[in-house]
């Protein structure tokens, strides 16, 4: 080796020496250690992976795709991480192994003939003989490494072993000093996970939904989050109260559609035993339940007009009482609701209070549809691909061009979640009879997506198999829809001979749900 080369390489191992004593931050310890390897190792890519059980998790990386720094690396999916991790040394993969790279196709820049890794490495990381996590270098090249001293390498390794069991214990040291308020935030977070995680894409529409949501948050306002089915609201919601003052408190749902007029006042207001067959017992509602914290009123325009002046007096006064008491109970709770209905026009129609309304929307936030965002909708199938390949067992999933093509194209009536189901589907039917080992392709002709749709006409097409009316000049698209649902829920019952359980379950509706909308549309 000369001697320029290694100085260079003692600069460098020495560099992530002083760097276990130095009081970093976990991110800037793993991007020093990142920059350290990039010196030692002429790559195209390096990845610096932590073990999570049997799961190797990316902690930081040079030259990878977004996707490929935030996918989680099962070792048993992975035959070549898990013969590193196996390994007390060193292990450099010849050019024509056939065991499959888990990075092909995500190194950044690569032209479609360099698709495929041609060089790879890779070392365990060890600490006190505890194997703790992986590093690997990979280059297009097929015989980027073939120079490398081994040596060199195995210092790394130590080195590398030391630098991520050190960072971790002392995240672990800042983790039990505040336990009591990250475990709060982290059971909300994870709520929050369980109803779609993150707000993804970068489009402008989405742009401006997260700065209304940061603006908002940091109040203690009643926000109205209007907005397609499908769109994402619940998952706004969350986001709104997660940055919120109030985001180590809880945040508690009510599915307005779901609430009966028999119950609603009970579910919101709670009830003392006694007040009706079958109260054997006090019964606090969600009000009381969410105090301090925030309560989400979902599908807010479902609800009965007869509960509505009681919300009104929460929302005004902070005072609540249970069905069947006169005692008045005070809360302390933020609303927010969500609705895909025009509210202005029901208020206008008489469906619901225009002093209810003016309280809730407060602050109105409009999450847009999809159509209106299509530059996202890559970085959403690259997600719910890879969402599915994990439920599936699947090492990793990729989009391929023809694919993407087809789903920016389509009008997406049902937005976000049709397009989660779509590739979810689609990611099914690529991965049937394939090695789990092997990436999955999902190609155009995995797609079930019908040509030529243009939103909620086809959606109303689909409905009981009823065909949508023709939209008439001057006729608003809420008054166009009321006619088409009036139009299904006729014949659903038709269907079923007047039984309107059936038609609900045709309609994929709760029965009291189709009732309250068949009051509201004058079909009761």
């Amino acid at each position: 080796m000369p001697d320029g080369q290694h100085a260079a390489h003692l600069e460098a191992l020495l560099a992530i020496a002083q760097d276990l004593t130095a009081s970093l931050g976990a991110s800037d310890r793993y991007a020093r250690l990142i920059g350290a390897v990039r010196r030692l190792i002429p790559c195209d890519a390096a990845c610096l992976m932590r073990l999570d059980g049997t799961d190797l998790v990316p902690v930081a990386g040079y030259g990878l795709t977004t996707g490929a720094l935030t996918r989680r690396y099962p070792r048993h999916l992975h035959p070549r991480l898990d013969i590193i991790l196996r390994s007390s040394a060193p292990v450099r993969f010849p050019p024509d192994s056939r065991l499959p790279d888990p990075f092909d196709g995500d190194i950044e820049g690569a032209a479609p003939a360099w698709h495929k890794v041609h060089a790879c490495l890779g070392c365990a990381l060890r600490e006190g003989g505890e194997v703790v996590g992986a590093l690997t270098a990979d280059g297009l090249e097929a015989h980027s490494f073939d120079h490398l001293d081994q040596r060199v390498l195995a210092t790394l390794g130590a080195l590398a072993g030391a630098a991520l069991r050190t960072t971790a214990l002392i995240e672990a040291l800042e983790r039990r000093a505040d336990h009591r308020g990250r475990v709060a935030r982290e059971l909300l977070r994870s709520a929050a996970q369980s109803s779609g995680g993150e707000i993804l894409g970068t489009s402008a529409p989405v742009v401006a939904l997260r700065r209304e949501i940061a603006l908002v948050a940091a109040s203690d306002l009643s926000v109205l989050i209007t907005g397609e089915t499908g769109v994402g609201k619940e998952l706004v919601a969350h986001h709104v109260h997660g940055a919120s003052s109030r985001a180590d408190e809880a945040l508690i749902h009510v599915n307005c559609a779901a609430l009966p007029v028999s119950i609603a006042e009970s579910e919101l207001f709670g009830h003392v035993a006694g007040a009706f067959t079958g109260a054997s017992r006090d019964r606090a509602g969600k009000f009381e339940v969410a105090d301090e914290g925030t309560l989400f009123l979902d599908e807010v325009g479902e609800l009965p007009l007869e509960v509505q002046p009681k919300l009104l007096r929460a929302l005004q006064h902070g005072e609540i009482q249970r069905v069947g008491s006169d005692r008045v109970h005070r809360v302390n709770v933020r609303v927010i609701a969500a609705t895909n209905r025009d509210l202005a026009r029901e208020v206008g129609d008489g469906r619901f209070r225009a002093d209810l309304y003016h309280r809730l929307a407060v602050f109105p936030v409009h999450v847009p549809p999809l159509r209106e965002r299509r530059d996202d909708i890559a970085v959403l199938a690259a997600h719910f691909a890879d969402s599915a390949a994990r439920r599936l067992g699947f090492a990793g999933v990729r989009v391929s061009e023809p694919a993407r093509r087809a789903l920016e194209a389509f009008a997406w009536p049902g937005n976000v979640r049709e397009l989660e189901n779509v590739v979810h589907r689609g990611v099914l039917r690529a991965s049937f009879g394939r090695d789990p080992r092997q990436a999955v392709v999902l190609s155009g002709e995995h797609l079930d997506l019908t040509p030529g749709a243009a939103g909620s006409a086809d959606v109303a097409q689909g409905v009981a198999g009823a065909t949508a009316p023709a939209v008439t000049a001057g006729v608003s698209l809420s008054a166009w829809l009321a006619d088409v649902e009036r139009d299904a829920i006729r014949a659903a019952v038709a269907r079923h001979a007047g039984n309107w359980a059936a038609a609900a379950r045709d309609l994929g509706l709760h029965r009291s749900n189709l009732h309250h909308r068949a009051h509201r549309l004058g079909l009761k």
